[in-house]
C-alpha cells in the first residue's frame, strides 16, 4: 500500500516541479525553505535550478539529524551553500511548543482538535492502529520573525520561499511585514481539514498576498489529504 502511495505522490510532486521549471528560467540566488523536514524540497529544487544560497529552517530535532546528513551529501556534489537554522518562524518573537508527530511530517505549533473526524483517521494510520503514540513529544522552540532574520543577514531580495509548517503559514508571512515585497515566488501548503486549529483561513493568506502585489499562478490538491499546494508570484 505504501508503495502505491509513493508512486502517486511522485507524480503529484513531478507536476509541481515541472511547472516551476517552465515558469522560472533563471538561476536562484536566495532560496528559503521553511519547514525543511529531511531536505527533500531542497534536493528537488537543486535538480532543476542552480541555487547560490539556501536557508533551511527546521525546528524538529529528529528531523534535523536527517536534514544535516542530506545537506552534507548535497554540498559535496552541488556548488550550493546551505545554512540550517534550528528554530521556527512566526509573526513575533516567542517560545512555542512544537508538537512532534510520530510520522515526522505533521509536526505543528498549532493545537489539534482531537474530536475531529480527520484527526481520528490520521491517528489510526499514523499510530499503526494504536501501536505508537500520535504526539511523540512536545518541544519548546524559539520563534523569530523572518523580517528580522533578513535584516540581520542583509538580504534585500529573495527569489523563492517555500513554507510547509502545518497550519502556521499565515503567521510566517505576517512576520515578513513590508519585506514580503522582497520575495519573487512563494510556495505554501494550506490545510482544509478540521484537525489543525488555526486562527486564519485561506482567504486571509490570499488577501495578504494580493494586497502586496502577488498573483496566484498554481494550485494542486495533495493526494489522500485535504490540503493544497499554492504558488504565488510577485508581479510588482
Amino acid at each position: 500500500m505504501n508503495y502505491l502511495f509513493n508512486i502517486i505522490d511522485f507524480f503529484y510532486q513531478k507536476k509541481k516541479y515541472s511547472f516551476l521549471k517552465k515558469k522560472i528560467h533563471s538561476d536562484i540566488s536566495i532560496f528559503i525553505d521553511v519547514g525543511a523536514h529531511h531536505g527533500d524540497t531542497i534536493n528537488e529544487f537543486l535538480k532543476i535550478f542552480s541555487i547560490e544560497k539556501i536557508y533551511a529552517f527546521e525546528p524538529s530535532k529528529k528531523n534535523l539529524i536527517k536534514l544535516k546528513r542530506k545537506v552534507a551529501k548535497i554540498e559535496k556534489r552541488k556548488n550550493t551553500k546551505v545554512e540550517i537554522l534550528p528554530f521556527g518562524l512566526g509573526n513575533k518573537e516567542e517560545t512555542l511548543e512544537l508538537n512532534e508527530i510520530t510520522d515526522g511530517v505533521s509536526n505543528t505549533f498549532n493545537k489539534l482538535d482531537f474530536n475531529s473526524s480527520y484527526f481520528k483517521k490520521k491517528k489510526l494510520i499514523t499510530t499503526l492502529f494504536g501501536i505508537k503514540r500520535f504526539i511523540r513529544d512536545k518541544v519548546p522552540t524559539k520563534i523569530i520573525r523572518l523580517k528580522e532574520f533578513l535584516r540581520k543577514k542583509k538580504i534585500n531580495k529573495i527569489d523563492f520561499i517555500k513554507i510547509d509548517t502545518e497550519g502556521f503559514e499565515f503567521n510566517i508571512l505576517l512576520g515578513l511585514e513590508e519585506d514580503i515585497k522582497k520575495v519573487k515566488f512563494i510556495l505554501f501548503e494550506h490545510h482544509y481539514d478540521n484537525m489543525i486549529i488555526k486562527n486564519y483561513k485561506f482567504r486571509n493568506i490570499h488577501k495578504l498576498l494580493i494586497d502586496h502585489g502577488f498573483q496566484k499562478i498554481f494550485k494542486t490538491k495533495m493526494p489522500f489529504r485535504k490540503s493544497f499546494d499554492y504558488i504565488y508570484e510577485n508581479k510588482i
